[in-house]
């Protein structure tokens, strides 16, 4: 999920023919384009346990179905981040949701698994225009007044589309093959498409700039920098990829035993999902209650006991885990995310796009390593290695902690 920082200085005094569109209608375009969005980037990893059954292949190389996607959206959203400034957001979101389209429309068709990941590497680097653009439009067209209502129906977009993807391929999947669930996605996603194409307005407040590589390379330089930005990118990697493990493996987890559950079951454990709506809202108020670093530390030590707790042999105890690593981790991403855009000074955008580029990466190292760990030692090796990227987390955390005591240390006797 992107953050939610506009990148954008506050408006005041905006007069209303500035923004003649309507927010309502721009709000329903942009939560079908995230809908859309994360229900195309995620659609194979509830069909992993499938995709290894009929290709013969391992859950290590399965879960590139997945990787390939997010490694390529985080190489690919810093430079189109760039060319949406020169081009345009709307016209790059919707070159972009088309591309991505016709590739889920190709996707039931792949003859073989190498195929397969090479379409889903290039339907994640369409995706990459969509985040690199999203916030900036809502940004740039919508009243200051109506901002936030819009930018939190985009995330929620974001949110029931990664949910209703994976769910939708599980269920499809059980009754007519993983082929026909990602045909049921790439369905969905190109009513979405529709629906955003109708309902979008024109652009009235862009205003192209000219390609500047040098600025662009100067201002991501500089980002990479500052101490603060790289731990909070850092702990986005982190915690992305205890969040891409778990949820890349958990479908083979339960479709096994102790579980025996059905590919639709199975995927209907993504439902969770909206656990992280409610975890990802309340961040705000433990910031405000607890500090940036405590509700972090809080987030962690709510992640690891959800991953202690689905070791158990219960399925009451799996789920009972699962919703706490997803409120955990939709806390941890909400409270770092959040911090990258009032940390940073100038280039918002790129340090946005800094922080979705490590947090898409994490999703690919976690995925992929979480998956190579269950083949090798089963899901308390999945567990374990998530552990392992939780205490790197906490130690982030801890080290700025203390930084901060040495600062307000130093300031005190300055002061004295």
């Amino acid at each position: 999920m992107p953050s939610v920082d506009t990148g954008a200085p506050a408006r005041t005094g905006a007069s209303p023919e500035r923004f003649p569109s309507s927010p309502r209608r721009i709000s329903l375009a942009l939560f079908a384009v995230g809908l859309a969005t994360f229900a195309l980037l995620f659609s194979t990893q509830p069909l992993l346990p499938a995709l290894s059954a009929d290709f013969g292949v391992t859950p290590g190389q399965a879960s590139w179905t997945v990787s390939a996607a997010t490694i390529a959206l985080a190489v690919a959203v810093l430079p189109l981040s760039a060319l949406s400034e020169r081009f345009g957001r709307r016209t790059l979101m919707t070159g972009s949701l088309a591309v991505a389209v016709a590739v889920a429309l190709a996707l039931p068709f792949a003859p073989s698994m190498e195929v397969l990941i090479a379409l889903r590497a290039l339907q994640g680097a369409a995706i990459a225009g969509i985040p690199a653009s999203a916030t900036a439009y809502l940004a740039e067209e919508v009243r200051p007044a109506a901002l936030v209502g819009s930018i939190g129906l985009f995330v929620a977009g974001n949110s029931v589309g990664g949910m209703t993807g994976r769910v939708l391929t599980g269920w499809v999947a059980e009754g007519w093959g993983w082929r026909t669930g990602l045909a049921a996605v790439g369905a969905l996603a190109l009513l979405c498409a529709l629906a955003y194409r109708l309902l979008i307005p024109r652009a009235h407040n862009f205003a192209p700039a000219s390609l500047r590589p040098a600025e662009l390379l100067n201002t991501v330089r500089g980002h990479l920098s500052d101490g603060l930005l790289v731990r909070l990118y850092t702990l986005g990697l982190l915690f992305m990829a205890v969040f891409g493990a778990v949820y890349t493996v958990v479908g083979y987890r339960l479709t096994s035993e102790p579980f025996g559950l059905s590919q639709g079951l199975a995927g209907s454990v993504f439902v969770i999902y909206l656990v992280g709506t409610v975890s990802s809202a309340a961040a705000g108020r433990l910031t405000g209650r607890l500090g940036r670093r405590g509700a972090l530390y809080l987030a962690i030590g709510a992640t690891a006991t959800g991953l202690l707790l689905t070791l158990g042999d219960t399925l009451a105890a799996v789920l009972l885990g699962l919703v706490l690593v997803t409120a955990g981790f939709f806390a941890g991403h909400a409270v770092a995310s959040g911090s990258v855009g009032r940390t940073a000074k100038t280039g918002r955008a790129q340090a946005s796009a800094l922080y979705q580029m490590a947090y898409y990466v994490g999703s690919s190292l976690g995925g992929t390593l979480g998956a190579i760990a269950y083949h090798a030692a089963g899901w308390s090796a999945t567990v374990a290695f998530s552990l392992t990227a939780l205490v790197l987390a906490a130690g982030v955390t801890l080290y700025a902690t203390r930084r901060a005591v040495v600062r307000r240390r130093l300031e005190v006797a300055r002061g004295c």
